[in-house]
C-alpha cells in the first residue's frame, strides 16, 4: 500500500519542488492546518492556497485549501479509499470542508476554531469540531479540541449539547454514506456523542517540525472492511521544508501504518516571477526636444502620416495595436488594442509615454481608447503635464488616476487607419483536454493539435473558428454511460468523446457593439460550443466606474451531433438568463444568474471569485434549479470551484495569456449553461471600471 502512494506522490512532488514562494505553518493529512489527522485552530495567511497530496493505509487525499478571508478557509478533497467497495473496488470520493477561526491567538489566549469536514459530500470523512491552539516559546504549539461525526468514533461520550433526549442526542448515521452525495446533511451538524484530541508540534528548526497526536478517529468503517489496523490512538509524524513552498511529511500512525505527504503552499498576490523581466518603458522626452524631431511640425497642421507612421510603430514596439487617431484641438485621441499586458492600466502609460514623445508640443492633452475586437471600452484622458510631473513620484501612478478622467468611449469612433481591416488571425499550437472525477478513472486527459483562426471584417464583426485532432489520451476510454433522467445535455460527453475524431469546436459569426452610452450588445450565431449551436444574443450594462453592472441574455439551440463536425441531433431548446455583477470590495466580486438552463429547468448561478490585482482568480459557483436533488443524480446539485493563472504570474513577463481550469466534482444535465464565447462582462470588465483602477499601479510600469 505504502509503495502506491509513493508512487502516486512521486507526480506530486515532479511539479511542486520546481517553485519556491511562501511558505504556511503544518498541513495535515487532511489538506488542512492542523497536526497529523486532527485539525488545528490555526489558519493560512490571507489569501494563501495549499495543495496536498497524502498517503497512508488504503487513503490517498489529495486537496486544495483556500484562504478565503483571514479567518476563513474552504477546502476541496479528492479522496481515493481502495477497497472501499468491497470485492477490491476503490471509492473515488469528493468532499469539502469549511473552517471558520473564532478568535485569533492573542496574549495569553489561544486560538479558536470551529470547524465542519465533508459537507456537501458522501459524508464518509463527515465530522464537526472545536478546537484552540496555543503557542509558547514560539517553538511550542499545543492544541486540544472536541469533535463530533467520525471525530468521535473513538473514545466517544454524550455530548454536553443533549438533554432530555433532545435533538442534539443521536446522530442519524444512515444518511453519511455514499448513497446519498452533495447535499448539505444540516440535521448531523455538531450531534451525537463527542470525544477529545489534541496534539503538540515542536519546531525543532527553521526547516524540521516534529508532530504528536492523541486521535478521536476509530477509521470504523475502514478497520470492518479490514483495510487498516488500528491499535492505539497515537500518531507521530515529522515534517521539513524543502523551500519555502514545499515541504514533505512522513507519519507512523494508529501504531501499524506509515504515511508520506507532500504539501505545496502559495501566495498567489506574490508570483513566482515578480514583475521585472519585462523590458523597460522608454524614458519621457522634454516637450522642447520632441518638437525638434524631423517628423513634427509645429502645428496641427503637420503631416499627418508622418506622425501616425512613427507612433504607429512606437505602438507596435510596446505591443498595442493603433487602430485610429486623430487631433481634436490640443487633444490627440488614439484607438488601440492591447495584446500584450494583463493589466489594462500598464498598456495605458505605455501608450501616454509613446504619445509624449512623439506629439508636438501643441498637444497638451492624449486621450487613449482601449479597444476589444474592435469595440472601444473604456477612454482615459491624460494632461501631459501630470504625466511629466508624476512619473518619478512615489505615489504617482496612484496620484494620476486621481487626475486622469475615465469615460465611456460612445461615439468616440473613427475611421480605422488603412490597413487595419480586414485583419485574420490564426495559429497552429499543441493543445490539452482533461476529465475529471469519473468514478471508474479520476483523471483523463487528451493531447493533441488544434488550428484556431479569427477573422475581423470590422470593428466588432468576427468570424472565428477552432479545430482540434487528439492524438494521444485516454478520454475517449471512459465507459460509464448517462443515467440521467432529464434530457441528456451534458451527461452524453462520453460519446461526444467517443465517437469523434477531428472536432469542430467552434465556427461562429459575432457582432459586439455598443447601441447607446454604457451598453453593450453581442449576438453570436454559428456552432457556438462543442456540444450546441444556434444563435446567442446578449446585452450588458456597466457604467464607468460602477461596481455594478446588468445583463440579459438569450439563446435558441441545438444539439451538435456526437462526431462534433457539422451535423445535428433532434433536441432543441431556448435558454437566457438575467444577471447581476457585482465587485463586493476587497477582491471580490459576486454574480447571480437566474434562468432557463439547457435541460429547461429554471433556477439560479451564485458565484463567487476573488481575483487578486495580479489577475490570479479562485472562485466557486453553485446552481439550484427545479431539478429535485433525486432526480439530479450523483452531486444533487452543479457546484464547482474555477481556477485562473495568468501567464505571467510564471513568467514574469508581459502576457494576456491565461491558464485555466474549472473543478467540477460531477457533471450532470441540471443546472447546465450554454457556453458561449465572449459573454460581455468578462469581455469588457478588465479594460473598464473598478478593475482598472485596481491595477493602476502599474501605469508607470
Amino acid at each position: 500500500m505504502l509503495n502506491r502512494a509513493i508512487a502516486r506522490l512521486g507526480a506530486v512532488a515532479a511539479i511542486v519542488l520546481t517553485c519556491d514562494v511562501l511558505s504556511a505553518q503544518n498541513l495535515g493529512t487532511y489538506g488542512t492546518p492542523g497536526l497529523i489527522d486532527m485539525p488545528t485552530a490555526e489558519v493560512l495567511p490571507d489569501g494563501h492556497l495549499g495543495f496536498t497530496a497524502s498517503g497512508f493505509g488504503p487513503n490517498l487525499r489529495n486537496t486544495m485549501v483556500f484562504q478565503m478571508l483571514p479567518n476563513v478557509y474552504g477546502t476541496f478533497r479528492y479522496s481515493l479509499i481502495d477497497g472501499f467497495l468491497g470485492g477490491g473496488n476503490t471509492l473515488y470520493d469528493r468532499s469539502f470542508d469549511v473552517h471558520f477561526q473564532l478568535r485569533r491567538e492573542l496574549g495569553n489566549w489561544p486560538a479558536i476554531a470551529l470547524g465542519l469536514r465533508d459537507v456537501g459530500g458522501t459524508g464518509v470523512y463527515a465530522g464537526e469540531y472545536l478546537v484552540a491552539t496555543k503557542t509558547f516559546a514560539n517553538r511550542f504549539k499545543v492544541t486540544g479540541g472536541i469533535g463530533w461525526g467520525r471525530l468521535a468514533t473513538n473514545g466517544g461520550i454524550q455530548s454536553p449539547l443533549c438533554f432530555n433526549q433532545n435533538r442534539f442526542c443521536t446522530r442519524d448515521l444512515k444518511n453519511e454514506g455514499i448513497e446519498d452525495t452533495g447535499q448539505l446533511d444540516f440535521g448531523n451538524w455538531f450531534r451525537g456523542d463527542i470525544a477529545p484530541f489534541g496534539g503538540v508540534e515542536w519546531q525543532v528548526n527553521e526547516k524540521l517540525s516534529l508532530l504528536a497526536e492523541y486521535s478521536s478517529d476509530a477509521y470504523t468503517q475502514e478497520s470492518q472492511k479490514k483495510l487498516i489496523d488500528i491499535n492505539i490512538p497515537l500518531n507521530f509524524g515529522a515534517t521539513y521544508k524543502i523551500s519555502d513552498a514545499t515541504s514533505i511529511s512522513g507519519y507512523f500512525a494508529y501504531g501499524t501504518e506509515v504515511g508520506l505527504q507532500i504539501s505545496y503552499v502559495i501566495d498567489p498576490a506574490n508570483p513566482v516571477n515578480n514583475a521585472g523581466l519585462e523590458k523597460a518603458p522608454p524614458n519621457l522626452i522634454p516637450v522642447d526636444q520632441v518638437a525638434l524631431a524631423s517628423w513634427n511640425l509645429p502645428d496641427q497642421n503637420q503631416d499627418q502620416p508622418a506622425v501616425q507612421q512613427v507612433l504607429k510603430q512606437k505602438m507596435k514596439d510596446a505591443g498595442l495595436i493603433l487602430e485610429g487617431l486623430e487631433v481634436d484641438g490640443s487633444t490627440a485621441i488614439v484607438r488601440l488594442e492591447n495584446f500584450r499586458y494583463g493589466a489594462s492600466a500598464q498598456a495605458i502609460g505605455r501608450a501616454n509615454r509613446a504619445l509624449a514623445n512623439t506629439m508636438p508640443k501643441s498637444i497638451d492633452t492624449f486621450a487613449v481608447v482601449l479597444l476589444r475586437q474592435g469595440l472601444p471600452v473604456i477612454r482615459v484622458d491624460t494632461k501631459r503635464s501630470d504625466l511629466s510631473e508624476l512619473e518619478d513620484d512615489i505615489d504617482g501612478s496612484w496620484r494620476s488616476l486621481a487626475r486622469a478622467d475615465l469615460s465611456d468611449p460612445y461615439q468616440n469612433a473613427s475611421q480605422p487607419l488603412d490597413g487595419i481591416y480586414p485583419r485574420i488571425d490564426y495559429r497552429l499550437s499543441p493543445y490539452t483536454a482533461f476529465a475529471f472525477f469519473d468514478p471508474d478513472n479520476p483523471l483523463r486527459g487528451d493531447v493533441g493539435i488544434q488550428f484556431k483562426a479569427d477573422l475581423m471584417l470590422r470593428p466588432g464583426l468576427t468570424f472565428s473558428g477552432r479545430l482540434r485532432q487528439p492524438l494521444a489520451g485516454n478520454i475517449d476510454q471512459a465507459t460509464r454511460q448517462s443515467n440521467s433522467k432529464l434530457p441528456h445535455v451534458r451527461s452524453d460527453w462520453v460519446l461526444y468523446a467517443q465517437q469523434s475524431d477531428l472536432e469542430l469546436n467552434h465556427l461562429t459569426a459575432e457582432y459586439i457593439w455598443q447601441p447607446r452610452k454604457d451598453v453593450f450588445a453581442r449576438v453570436t450565431g454559428g456552432y457556438l460550443e462543442p456540444m450546441y449551436g444556434g444563435i446567442s444574443g446578449e446585452i450588458l450594462w456597466y457604467p464607468v466606474g460602477s461596481r455594478l453592472a446588468l445583463g440579459g441574455e438569450m439563446n435558441w439551440t441545438r444539439q451538435r451531433d456526437f462526431d462534433m463536425l457539422l451535423d445535428f441531433r433532434d433536441y432543441n431548446v431556448t435558454t437566457g438568463h438575467a444577471s447581476i455583477y457585482y465587485d463586493v470590495g476587497s477582491e471580490y466580486r459576486a454574480q447571480v444568474d437566474v434562468g432557463r438552463y439547457l435541460a429547461g429547468d429554471w433556477g439560479a448561478t451564485f458565484t463567487l471569485d476573488r481575483e487578486f490585482n495580479n489577475g490570479f482568480k479562485v472562485g466557486g459557483f453553485f446552481t439550484l434549479t427545479d431539478v429535485p436533488f433525486e432526480e439530479f443524480g450523483e452531486g444533487s446539485f452543479d457546484k464547482g470551484i474555477t481556477l485562473e493563472i495568468p501567464l505571467t504570474w510564471f513568467t514574469g513577463k508581459p502576457s494576456k495569456q491565461v491558464v485555466g481550469q474549472v473543478i467540477r466534482p460531477v457533471y450532470r444535465d441540471g443546472g447546465a449553461r450554454l457556453n458561449v464565447r465572449n459573454r460581455l462582462y468578462q469581455h469588457t470588465r478588465k479594460q473598464r471600471g473598478t478593475r482598472l483602477a485596481s491595477q493602476w499601479g502599474r501605469y508607470y510600469k
